[in-house]
């Protein structure tokens, strides 16, 4: 039966009319493989209009490629379902309207693809079935035969391997080729028929039944992965593990873009005549970005191994152990997957809360993802952290992961407060899908690190160089009067730091605002620079490292590399400004701080209100202020310096 017609629209290119493919599939296929190899660097990710799923774009040749959300059915009542839906339906009016459709299926697992293959082969669209994974499929005894299963699907199908490659050039041919499924399908609206159905499929396209063999090795994994106990502290010995990798062997390539940035910021102060000119390049735009680029090593690297554990198979195994944990705060098991993807970034997380049927369930995962820490906080911590451990690598490594279990323990504190407050009730079990365990890809590892990286590289050039240039404006005017000439034989013995004349710095806005607010810091042990950068921070947390590049930048230490300029930064008093005791006050404040604007923007927006953005910016603040307080005494009673 046939559920929408096609629509027409293709989309426009400056080249002509492009093709639009659309590639439709279950979770765990091995869709987005297939889109990697397809599309490679031609990509880029979308947010598909009216919708907060989001969906990758690429060319492949003549032809746009869509990889739709992953679905189990397209009759679900869930984002992922109602886009794939929509689109395939033809209720669309953008570029996301598909003319073609590639069908993906599981060929170690057929019998649960071929349910969603007749909803998908009734919207009377010409489609090809891709069969991917067929050689693990033969691995595990599995046989089927393509001309069998094409003429039960009535469409063309093509075995591949993604992953390998294999196979993949059959499809462009069989694309232009597609067709429109000419084959009688079982009503969708009785599951008995379409039950039959499946069981005929299987039993003709598949004629010599898989000897299957126990994977011990599996198995055993399985067993320690997903142990309540075990299962935990394997998690965190990845994830300390994780986080040592990035500290060990990012530290050259920081090195050496920063490096870079001294030697372009020394070469433009060595031909550019002196004035505000030079100083608003050299120390405002060049020292700004080099304090957020310097980073990016951090950031790939992160998303890199990250991308290596989802493929294998290791992430899905953690969430299920983390499910059992959630529950006991309150939270629902549909919370693991939005507080992953607040590690990346809160906004998207907040989005992806959509996926949580229950309002207050919604509302607790809403109000404590943000305690996650994201991306952005990482040039903090690694600012901070490397003051306080330089040249530890394995104690920085440690307390780096220490950071982001403090986020979680605040996560799931507050969420156990607040059901049993705001939000009282009980959160629903997950039900969660264990892939195979599988070596990962480089390839889709090294893509996922492009795709973060220039997003990264975007916000540094446009969000962070504005607000770069702002702040340089607001350090240098207005200009301090100059000081008046002292009599030759004035001698003064009394004069201190506190009664000299205030430094240009001090005397421009920026020094201003920063005296005017930092007695509600001084607490803390931050002074007047430390507060503007806090401050500066709220419009996005990776600016308080540029707005420390630039209250610092200049005067005697301007060839200094950057990180080492602020580290060794100076306060009016002459004392560090970044001690032992100061750096732990900031690493929890800004672990524990809503120090994100679009965030509460987003929360607003998607709790229903700025009650509930007001509720987590109150609650957030409270708590870093307090944990950064006690962090400072901690510090000064030990005696550290």
């Amino acid at each position: 039966m046939n559920q929408g017609a096609p629509s027409n629209h293709a989309g426009q290119d400056p080249d002509g009319p492009v093709r639009t493919v659309a590639l439709v599939g279950q979770p765990n296929v091995g869709k987005t493989t297939l889109f990697n190899r397809l599309c490679g660097l031609r990509s880029h990710t979308a947010n598909i209009p009216g919708s907060t799923v989001e969906a990758q774009v690429g060319r492949w040749g003549t032809s746009r490629v869509i990889d739709l959300p992953g679905t189990y059915a397209i009759t679900l009542n869930q984002p992922e379902a109602t886009v794939v839906r929509e689109c395939l339906s033809g209720q669309r009016s953008d570029a996301f309207t598909p003319t073609v459709v590639l069908l993906v299926l599981d060929a170690t697992n057929l019998q649960r693809g071929l349910h969603l293959a007749i909803e998908t082969l009734a919207f009377g669209l010409p489609c090809v079935v891709v069969l991917n994974r067929v050689d693990t499929a033969r691995k595990r005894g599995f046989e089927i035969d393509e001309h069998r299963l094409a003429s039960w699907l009535g469409c063309e199908v093509v075995s591949i391997s993604a992953r390998s490659g294999h196979g993949v050039d059959l499809l462009q041919p069989a694309i232009a080729g597609a067709r429109v499924c000419d084959a009688p399908l079982p009503n969708t609206d009785d599951p008995a028929v379409c039950d039959n159905w499946v069981d005929g499929v299987i039993r003709e396209s598949t004629p010599r039944p898989p000897v299957l063999a126990a994977d011990r090795l599996s198995d055993r994994l399985d067993i320690a992965f997903t142990h309540p106990l075990l299962g935990v502290l394997v998690f965190g010995l990845v994830m300390a593990g994780l986080f040592w990798t990035i500290f060990a062997f990012a530290a050259v390539p920081m090195d050496l873009i920063d490096t870079i940035f001294g030697h372009v910021g020394g070469w433009l102060a060595s031909i550019l005549p002196d004035g505000d000119l030079r100083d608003l390049i050299v120390d405002g735009i060049v020292g700004g970005l080099a304090g957020t680029v310097v980073f990016l090593p951090q950031i790939l690297l992160l998303f890199f191994l990250i991308a290596l554990l989802e493929d294998t198979g290791y992430l899905a195994r953690a969430a299920f152990v983390m499910d059992r944990v959630l529950r006991h705060f309150g939270l629902p098991g549909q919370a693991f997957v939005p507080m992953l993807s607040a590690h990346a970034c809160a906004i998207p997380a907040i989005m992806s809360t959509r996926l949580v049927p229950d309002r207050r369930d919604r509302l607790a995962v809403i109000l404590t993802a943000p305690f996650l820490s994201c991306s952005a906080r990482l040039p903090v911590y690694v600012l901070l952290i490397g003051v306080m451990f330089a040249d530890r690598p394995v104690i920085a490594g440690l307390v780096f992961a220490g950071s982001y279990a403090l986020g979680i323990i605040a996560a799931l504190g507050s969420a156990f407060l607040a059901r049993r407050t705001i939000l009282p009730g009980t959160a629903r079990p997950m039900v969660i899908e264990l892939p195979d365990y599988q070596w990962p890809s480089i390839t889709t590892a090294l893509l996922t690190c492009w795709d973060r990286g220039w997003l990264f590289l975007r916000k540094a050039g446009t969000v962070i160089l504005g607000m770069v240039v702002v702040l340089w404006w607001l350090s240098a005017y207005p200009k301090a009067p100059e000081a008046p000439p002292t009599a030759p034989m004035a001698i003064t013995t009394t004069d201190t730091p506190d009664s000299a004349a205030p430094s240009p710095m001090e005397y421009s806005f920026a020094g201003r605002i920063g005296k005017a607010v930092q007695p509600v810091f001084d607490p803390l042990g931050w002074d007047w620079q430390l507060t503007v950068g806090v401050m500066t921070s709220f419009a996005a947390r990776e600016v308080f490292v540029s707005t420390m590049a630039v209250l610092v930048g200049g005067g005697e230490q301007e060839d200094h590399a950057v990180l080492d300029r602020i580290a060794h930064a100076k306060r009016d008093n002459g004392k560090p400004m970044l001690t032992t005791a100061t750096s732990a006050s900031l690493l929890i404040f800004f672990v524990l701080a809503m120090q994100c604007l679009p965030t509460l923007a987003v929360t607003a927006r998607e709790a229903g209100g700025w009650k509930w953005a007001a509720i987590q910016f109150g609650w957030m603040t409270a708590l870093a202020w307090g944990g950064a307080w006690i962090a400072f005494k901690i510090v000064i009673a030990a005696g550290v310096t």
